[in-house]
């Protein structure tokens, strides 16, 4: 069966994101390296992609590094690196052909030169494209972007850019790496982990939170379907009552 019949067009969630967990664990259990779980989730990134696409999800956000990540073994880094590049060019016409735009946020002054090159260009050349923004997470960690923005709201008070008294939700938003996409509605995380990982810790703050034991390079469009289903299921409050809403 078909669970995208099941999939209500007229209360899609505009932002999902999505922690892509279990690629390591995947490998282990099929007594692979680390770095053949990686690739095989690259499979899972392009079903994701087109399945929100298909559906009509505007954003879709995926934590695709971290800033803790670059602890990990050096080898596994430079194959998540290498990877990066191939995938970033392997899949650029995918991405023109389904008008899709890219993006990316977190300290991308840290990627290798050569990412960082492959990177901008593809984000360049998308930069027109409107039917969706994919947005990649690279390097990223919620608490140093938050920190960042505190850091240039201080500098623009100092200087009398900004009064003190006018800081609001509006302002901090706008000192965020995700200025320009709005909150997440819908957060998935793979492999059965249920914890958020420094992951846009600001922007989730009323997002419905979905965990599936599925790892990640087994996560079909069939799974992603699940996930929405299960979030037009929920009733979202913002801290009102269900009466205040009917």
């Amino acid at each position: 069966m078909d669970l995208k019949n099941h999939v209500l067009k007229k209360s899609l969630p505009k932002h999902i994101a999505i922690i892509m967990d279990g690629n390591g664990r995947w490998a282990k259990q099929k007594g692979m390296l680390r770095a053949f779980g990686h690739e095989n989730g690259t499979k899972s990134v392009r079903q994701t992609v087109e399945a929100c696409a298909e559906l009509g999800i505007e954003n879709l956000t995926l934590y695709a590094f971290s800033t803790e990540n670059w602890n990990r073994p050096k080898l596994e880094v430079q194959t998540l690196m290498k990877l990066l590049v191939s995938s970033l060019k392997k899949e650029i016409k995918t991405l023109q052909d389904n008008n899709i735009k890219l993006a990316a946020i977190g300290s991308l002054e840290a990627l290798p030169k050569k990412v960082y090159k492959e990177l901008t260009e593809v984000i360049e050349s998308t930069k027109q494209n409107s039917r969706m923004t994919l947005t990649l997470a690279l390097s990223y960690g919620s608490r140093a972007e938050i920190i960042n923005s505190v850091k240039e709201i201080s500098i623009k008070v100092k200087n009398s850019i900004i009064s003190a008294e006018n800081i609001d939700e509006s302002i901090i938003n706008e000192h965020l790496y995700t200025r320009n996409l709005p909150d997440v509605d819908l957060l998935i995380r793979t492999s059965g982990e249920q914890r958020i990982s420094n992951f846009l810790l600001w922007q989730i703050a009323y997002a419905e939170l979905y965990f599936t034991s599925v790892l990640w390079p087994d996560f079909t469009k069939q799974h992603l379907y699940e996930a929405i289903i299960e979030y037009q299921k929920r009733e979202r409050r913002f801290g009102k009552t269900s009466e205040q809403l009917s």
